[in-house]
């Protein structure tokens, strides 16, 4: 019976009930998109990170990666098809990526450029880092000589696709050596010091030129994001002379940085639209319970007790919290499925070149904590507001106008 009465009450006065809705509904949106956002932009960095550059994580001999060693390729993965064979057998792992990175001159005749090169199975790596952004040509293949550019590198050397370069790199025994090498495509990360030194050719090709069976690193591609601490446990069941190195970890700089601070303002920015929402609601519900008062007197007056005006001013903020946090969170689905569907174009973040597009991720954890906060938010206005009136006496009630 109550529930009747405070639906019936909320009906009796569209005007107040509407701005209280409209309130309380664009606070809810308001939070809901901003989370959004926020997981869309982590996300974006994540995603970036680990299919362009590093996968979800790289294995090196133990103590490699940490460490500067005189001649490195003596701590390199001696049998590479073995450890590959281990790798490939733990059900967490999707894909492997055998790599060499190393440095070399790259020269079209007339100009040389120092850069750094990385020896990948073109095949195999084409499918999984997808986030290269190739601008003219193509990403590596099954090129035997091919060989793809960073922007910045390309300019340098004043190449475009087909055109003919060569690499000159010491072997690991110390003499000078060279590969001829055809232009398949430049890329553009939109990382300025990567696209201007970074360039990518098969794995065979870098063995051959340094003169090396093995390999510096294999990247690895999970089946899902949170599958690091399985494979680092199974891993070092398998072969203690591995160790496993997160993406984080291996791009600290420009991922786990940027996170962190990212993180840290937007828990500020958050903390500042939650606080003005939640003082917007306050007063708008507040505002709507001082004009009742008295509607409150006449309760008063007819026996009524505190407690049970307390109860269906109390029903009433919940039911029209609930309503008001339904409709924010629908409105804010619904235009991110059309509007924005494509996402938010952002400027160039510190650090990068190029804009890019931010989609906004809305969650389902997200939706029910907007949805209670919004609820809760507008019941306790409610009831803060009505307590106060309660104090007055119901002459003074009765009198107000």
């Amino acid at each position: 019976m109550l529930i009747y009465y405070a639906f019936r009450n909320l009906l009796r006065n569209p005007r107040r009930t509407l701005m209280v809705l409209f309130t309380v509904a664009a606070g809810t949106a308001s939070l809901y998109f901003f989370n959004g956002f926020n997981t869309g932009i982590m996300n974006q960095y994540r995603e970036n990170t680990i299919h362009a550059r590093y996968g979800y994580a790289q294995v090196y001999n133990k103590g490699y990666y940490e460490n500067v060693y005189e001649k490195p390729w003596e701590e390199w993965i001696e049998k590479p098809e073995t450890t590959l064979s281990q790798l490939q057998s733990l059900p967490q792992i999707k894909e492997v990526f055998p790599r060499i990175d190393f440095f070399a001159l790259l020269t079209n005749g007339d100009i040389s450029i120092s850069g750094r090169g990385q020896g990948v199975v073109g095949s195999d790596e084409v499918k999984f880092f997808t986030h290269l952004n190739i601008e003219e040509g193509k990403d590596l293949s099954t090129e035997s000589d091919g060989v793809v550019l960073g922007k910045g590198l390309a300019k340098a050397l004043n190449v475009k696709v087909g055109d003919q370069i060569t690499a000159l790199a010491n072997t690991v025994y110390g003499s000078l050596n060279a590969s001829d090498l055809s232009v398949v495509g430049i890329f553009h990360t939109g990382s300025k010091g990567f696209d201007d030194t970074f360039f990518r050719l098969q794995l065979k090709e870098t063995q051959e030129l340094l003169e090396t069976t093995k390999v510096e690193t294999i990247a690895l591609g999970f089946h899902g994001a949170n599958d690091f601490a399985a494979v680092k446990q199974s891993l070092l069941k398998k072969d203690s002379s591995l160790e496993i190195i997160p993406f984080e970890v291996l791009d600290k700089v420009y991922y786990q940085n940027a996170v962190d601070w990212l993180n840290s303002q937007f828990g500020v920015i958050q903390f500042i639209i939650l606080f003005v929402v939640l003082l917007g609601i306050f007063n708008t519900v507040s505002s709507g319970v001082f004009e009742r008062k008295q509607e409150i007197g006449n309760l008063r007056a007819n026996g009524e007790s505190k407690m049970d005006i307390l109860k269906l001013f109390t029903l009433e903020g919940l039911l029209l919290g609930m309503l008001a946090a339904a409709i924010g969170i629908i409105v804010a689905t619904l235009i991110n499925m059309t509007i924005l569907s494509k996402g938010i174009l952002m400027p160039p973040s510190p650090g990068l070149t190029r804009q890019f597009y931010v989609k906004i991720e809305l969650q389902v954890l997200m939706a029910l904590k907007t949805f209670l906060m919004g609820s809760l938010c507008c019941a306790l206005g409610t009831v803060l507001a009505a307590r106060k009136v309660n104090k007055m006496s119901i002459a003074d009630m009765l009198r107000s106008s």
